[in-house]
């Protein structure tokens, strides 16, 4: 590869300390790094990963909360070609070794606050099984000499460039998801697609040097970055990274740091504006996007391409593997469809079984191929070969295209729950619950809840004898999976419903408990 002909995440960097020597770049609590403060910690954290036998297609993990390290991570892989992943903090311990041991990184960067326990019991289950280097994030300041340390590790490295030639194809976004298998996978995103994505979303949201963004949104999840850290990012604005969301801690935030957009959910935005009566913040800057009318006309209303042709609502379809949204009301208003059109970087077509183009109106695959779909999954080649058939990305999601060429997102071909901003998927948790000793088989369905989309319900049947009750089935499922993918609520059965080909029959439940809600005509999209 000339390397004149591409551009990867580290020369945005190494432009905007020249473009924006003065500007912040990046502020986290009392750290605030300018553009060229952040230039020479990333080339610091790549030269001590590179002395360590980091390199191209190496793999870094993150385990811990929001963070502006997680930046730093990002630019100091994308300038010697390794790749970064920031895994969920709400693993349980063993989702945890099972993202370690599948991942295989050669560095992980541990929290000990709130999650020190569960990083502890996920290491004891590995035992000698992965062999990495851990550094501490967050050591006890003044306490004694323990664990190695990030920011030591760091200090170790020269400031100077490693001037390494980067891959822009290359992975350096890897994002655990799509758990459609009973196992979570890596989506792995490239510099490509991180810089298309920058690109065509700071066009819809009005993005630019004047940005400050709160990134209170999880950094393991890809809306973060879309809405809008990677945009930001690229034109020289703000990010503002708070560790997590408590509503009290984050008003003061959108204030003092003047921010422009935030990633904050509807349960939250209701928290602020209350909050805020008494509190009387100057939040005149902030711009009310995606979930409007909670802000109650507390803040100014968007105006964006993206909120203006969303039907006011920011609409789209999307997901991980496609770096965010796809299609959306931006390019050309929601039309007939409730998702729009695909932007610049992406081409959408609506296939059947067979791969052929479906007529306008008739029901099929989304299948997507450009500059924002993935490379695949990590370590999931019969897979990726699965979903990449014929040359598109298969999205698993249904879809329609409608007479005047917009898109209908119209749910998933296999069954997800949305629980607020997270995507639950059913065979995970079943897969959880029929590991009890005591469970024969299980079905999970979502139920309504008008705050949070969906509650998980689960549907048991025991092995003959056998007896457990419906908290039991919840702790077990609290032990091996994250906390928000346990079941609310248990029902037994002596058998479960069966279609035609005796798989198990998820509307028949649905019909008996009150099952509805899944993500599909009147959703945001996928991936939201």
């Amino acid at each position: 590869m000339n390397a004149a002909h591409g551009r990867t995440l580290g020369d945005v960097i190494r432009e905007f300390r020249r473009s924006f020597p003065q500007s912040v770049a990046l502020a986290d609590g009392d750290v605030r790094l300018t553009w060229p403060e952040l230039d020479d910690r990333t080339n610091q954290l790549a030269n001590a990963l590179t002395a360590a036998g980091v390199g191209a297609g190496d793999r870094i993990l993150w385990l811990g909360q929001n963070s502006y390290r997680i930046w730093e991570l990002l630019g100091a892989a994308a300038k010697i070609g390794a790749m970064v992943c920031p895994g969920y903090w709400r693993w349980a311990a063993p989702e945890m070794a099972f993202a370690i041991r599948d991942f295989r990184p050669a560095v992980v960067v541990w929290q000990q606050e709130e999650i020190g326990d569960t990083v502890a019991k996920a290491r004891a289950e590995l035992g000698d099984d992965v062999t990495t280097r851990w550094l501490l994030h967050d050591p006890t300041p003044g306490g004694a000499a323990g664990p190695e340390t990030y920011e030591s590790f760091l200090e170790g490295g020269s400031p100077e460039d490693p001037q390494l030639t980067v891959d822009p194809d290359g992975a350096l976004l890897v994002i655990y998801t799509a758990a459609i298998s009973g196992r979570q996978c890596g989506s792995m995103l490239s510099h490509r697609n991180l810089l298309a994505m920058g690109a065509s979303a700071a066009w819809m949201g009005d993005i630019g040097h004047e940005t400050a963004f709160l990134s209170a949104g999880p950094m393991f999840h890809i809306g973060n970055y879309q809405f809008w850290g990677v945009p930001a990012f690229l034109h020289g604005g703000k990010n503002v990274i708070v560790r997590r969301v408590v509503a009290e801690e984050l008003l003061p935030v959108l204030a003092g740091e003047r921010c422009t957009h935030a990633y904050v959910m509807p349960p939250t935005i209701a928290q602020l504006v209350e909050l805020n009566r008494s509190a009387g913040h100057d939040l005149s800057h902030l711009r009310a996007s995606v979930a409007a009318p909670l802000w109650q006309g507390t803040v100014p209303t968007d105006s964006s391409r993206f909120t203006a042709n969303g039907g006011g609502e920011g609409k789209g379809y999307g997901q991980t593997e496609v770096t965010g949204f796809a299609v959306t009301g931006a390019y050309g208003g929601l039309g007939e469809g409730n998702a729009g059109r695909p932007g610049p970087f992406v081409s959408a077509r609506i296939l059947d079984s067979a791969g052929r183009e479906c007529a306008v109106g008739e029901a099929g695959e989304i299948c997507l191929r450009g500059d924002l779909v993935h490379l695949g999954y990590w370590n999931r080649p019969e897979i990726n070969a699965e979903r990449f058939r014929g040359g598109w990305w298969h999205t698993t999601d249904l879809g329609r295209r409608e007479r005047d060429g917009t898109i209908s997102f119209l749910g998933t071909t296999t069954r997800m729950i949305k629980s607020a901003a997270e995507n639950i998927f059913p065979a995970e948790v079943e897969n959880r619950i029929e590991s009890h000793a005591a469970v024969k088989e299980a079905a999970v369905i979502g139920v309504p809840n008008e705050r949070w989309a969906q509650d998980v319900k689960a549907v048991v049947v025991l092995h003959e004898g056998k007896a457990v009750t419906e908290q039991e089935i919840i702790e077990h499922c609290r032990e091996g999976i994250a906390s928000y993918k346990k079941p609310k609520t248990v029902e037994f059965l002596d058998a479960l419903p069966r279609t035609g080909d005796f798989a198990k029959d998820y509307d028949a439940l649905d019909a008996r408990f009150g099952g509805g809600g899944y993500p599909g005509r009147d959703s945001l999209g996928a991936g939201r």
